[in-house]
């Protein structure tokens, strides 16, 4: 996933200036090597990002640490991402954290039922980078400030 410029991730200083403590992300996507790319992209901008491969691992992860955003891919085999998305939000302290759907699966049908669910937005892949840590950043500040 490469910008225009050639660069993997752009300029990111603008960013980084914007953070002032770790905003951790729990990035939920069953294909690793898509995970591992977004682990690094987050890390790269300064979040703190942790992958889970399993709505399993994720749920066991969500259960046990304080996550400032998710993403979550539609297709998730042991769980779609949808009822992850229900069952997210049944955790008291996840109830108003940013979910935010990164999937390929990107059919308006799939966009609504993510928006209907109460999801803060919905990222297709591929992805240009610099959007998808726009995206990711706007999130973070809307939180922030709400």
């Amino acid at each position: 996933m490469h910008n225009n410029s050639g660069k993997c991730c752009g300029d990111l200083t603008g960013i980084r200036r914007f953070m002032t403590d770790k905003v951790k992300i729990l990035v939920v996507d069953d294909q690793m090597a898509v995970a591992m790319m977004m682990v690094f992209l987050l890390a790269q901008a300064g979040y703190e990002a942790q992958a889970a491969l399993s709505a399993e691992k994720a749920l066991l992860l969500a259960q046990t640490d304080g996550f400032d955003l998710i993403t979550l891919d539609v297709g998730i085999p042991d769980l779609d991402g949808f009822r992850l998305f229900q069952k997210l939000r049944q955790i008291p302290h996840l109830r108003e954290t940013p979910i935010l759907f990164v999937s390929g699966n990107s059919s308006i049908e799939n966009q609504q039922c993510a928006l209907d669910l109460g999801a803060a937005d919905f990222i297709e892949k591929p992805f240009d980078t610099q959007d998808f840590l726009s995206r990711i950043l706007s999130l973070i500040e809307e939180t922030a400030t709400a």
